[in-house]
């Protein structure tokens, strides 16, 4: 296991049933998938989720950023 995976792997076990059971139903893709069939278990597929979501949020972050710049150099273009 990666540190990284290992420090996923922490956070799920301080999480509550209720927050595990949130991140279980917003798992798309194969991972419902190897869930169903004992291919992993429910903290490594929590693990999963968790650093999938975190992935996506520095996405948007890097896209929402990218766009702000760019309205503000059209901003001082038009001034």
């Amino acid at each position: 296991m990666t540190t990284k995976s290992t420090d996923y792997t922490a956070q799920v076990q301080k999480l509550t049933v209720a927050q595990k059971e949130r991140l279980l139903s917003r798992m798309s893709g194969k991972l419902p998938k190897r869930l169903a069939k004992d291919k992993l278990t429910e903290e490594e597929a929590i693990a999963i989720q968790l650093e999938l979501e975190d992935e996506q949020l520095q996405e948007w972050k890097e896209k929402v950023a990218a766009i702000r710049a760019k309205e503000e150099k059209e901003n001082k273009k038009s001034k």
